[in-house]
């Protein structure tokens, strides 16, 4: 059996006291745990490398990372994966899912992730008259009409949905049993915010239609085996069972206040 902590959308950029980070630090650091999974929105982009770095140096045990549009801000995607596979090549215990591919946790449990995004399809799509800071402070986004805007958000989706169709059919043939570590919600349903899914105007924004078609496509064609995605985002806590082999988790998150969802036991 493996303990697996389970963090996400931690935003250090808000926690602006050392005091407070290396509490927080210390009371992930003094749990009984195997592994981290850290579900993306862990800082900026300008902060990125120092906030992944800092959990390494205080963890020291192997951290599996997926990127959140958080992570973005300030700078561009391309930037921002490229440093995330250069840390996860040149440092012992920060891993990118994206680059890690499959990853044992045990003999019955595998591991796989991707940032994910939302791909503006659920909901009111392209009628949504929201603008998230995503829009202005990520490179790709700035100056896009809204056509362009949701068209980068259908190919940012479908990137996501793509990779997991391709690897999750390889990692059920090896494990019974998946954990998928993603940043934003797969499926309406999970994109829980304020004791309820997310409305029409912000579904847009906080759910990925693509990733969670790719899900159950691959899902019902393996009846045998067991998939638990673990997401965020949206700041709603909830879970929701899809099909009777297909559960999504939704951690739950406050601005300046980084906490641990909960220690996950694998066997």
């Amino acid at each position: 059996m493996k303990r697996i902590e389970w963090l996400t959308d931690i935003h250090l950029e808000f926690v602006h006291s050392p005091e407070e980070i290396e509490s927080f630090l210390g009371s992930i650091a003094a749990t009984n745990r195997d592994c981290v999974l850290l579900g993306g929105d862990t800082s900026t982009a300008p902060y990125l490398a120092e906030a992944l770095l800092l959990l390494e140096e205080r963890l020291g045990i192997p951290i599996y990372f997926v990127l959140g549009n958080h992570d973005f801000y300030y700078g561009s995607i391309s930037h921002v994966r490229n440093l995330a596979e250069n840390l996860t090549s040149t440092h012992r215990w920060l891993r990118w899912l994206p680059a890690a591919g499959i990853v044992e946790l045990t003999p019955q449990t595998g591991l796989i992730g991707h940032d994910g995004w939302a791909d503006g399809r659920l909901g009111k799509a392209s009628e949504s008259q929201i603008l998230l800071s995503d829009y202005s402070l990520i490179d790709e986004f700035k100056g896009l009409s809204t056509e362009e805007r949701f068209r980068q958000l259908n190919e940012l989706g479908d990137e996501a949905a793509d990779y997991f169709r391709q690897l999750l059919p390889s990692a059920l043939a090896r494990f019974p049993n998946v954990l998928l570590l993603t940043h934003v919600p797969p499926f309406r349903e999970a994109s829980w915010h304020e004791g309820r899914p997310s409305d029409d105007e912000y579904l847009p924004h906080f759910a990925c239609r693509a990733v969670g078609e790719a899900l159950v496509e691959v899902m019902e064609a393996s009846p045998g085996c067991s998939l638990t995605v673990l997401c965020g985002h949206t700041h709603g806590e909830g879970k929701v069972s899809i099909l009777p082999n297909l559960h999504v988790r939704t951690g739950g998150a406050e601005y300046g206040q980084p906490r641990l969802q909960e220690i996950i036991s694998v066997l």
